[in-house]
């Protein structure tokens, strides 16, 4: 949910720094079967009501390196590095406590979070956490809106989002060098590049 909230707040910032939203529906995803992977194998470990078998923390852990797989496939838009990194830190902290994000009780209690003991959780104050300066130390306080504890990952995370949406929107936030330019270009059927739609047509010699 913060993610979220920070996204929507990352594109509410791009109209008032001059950017263009619309240029957003110009961005063409390779292999999205890999982030629809990703996806349903975090929703296949918590959706669906148990305790921390092995499937679960299997499918969990698996989600990350399909993630990041989805991101390599995209590599040239920008920021995904910095998403990639997040997600890397975040996959190490949970791939060392079992499938389970560490977190630190005061950061917990600064949420004004409970400890859930039943079923499996994304994220919880473990008895002895490994690596836990990658887990959720961090903490919106409970008196402010979303309150909720994160991890040096999500932080990672988010910026990598908003600085790709401002870079491809064209933000006077990001310099202009930075910006996403054309459309990556795509392989043709027959395996050659094909144009990028922003790219000048072929013009005949004289």
């Amino acid at each position: 949910m913060l993610l979220v909230v920070f996204v929507a707040l990352a594109g509410a910032l791009v109209l008032i720094a001059s950017g263009r939203l619309s240029a957003l529906l110009d961005l063409r995803f390779r292999s999205l079967w890999l982030l629809a992977t990703a996806v349903a194998l975090q929703v296949a470990a918590f959706a669906i009501p148990g305790d921390a078998d092995a499937w679960r923390i299997t499918a969990h852990v698996a989600s990350f390196p399909v993630g990041l797989a989805f991101v390599w496939a995209n590599r040239t838009i920008p920021g995904l590095w910095v998403i990639a990194v997040g997600a890397v830190l975040n996959g190490i902290a949970i791939a060392a406590n079992g499938g389970v994000m560490p977190a630190s009780a005061s950061a917990v209690r600064t949420a004004g979070l409970e400890a859930d003991p039943s079923g499996f959780v994304n994220s919880d104050v473990l008895a002895d956490p490994n690596l836990l300066f990658l887990g959720d130390v961090f903490a919106i306080p409970t008196s402010w809106p979303f309150a909720n504890v994160f991890s040096v990952g999500d932080v990672l995370i988010a910026v990598g989002a908003a600085y790709s949406i401002h870079a491809t929107c064209g933000s006077r936030l990001v310099p202009a060098r930075f910006h996403r330019v054309p459309t990556p270009t795509l392989a043709g059927e027959d395996g050659s590049a094909s144009r990028s739609p922003s790219s000048p047509p072929n013009r005949p010699d004289r």
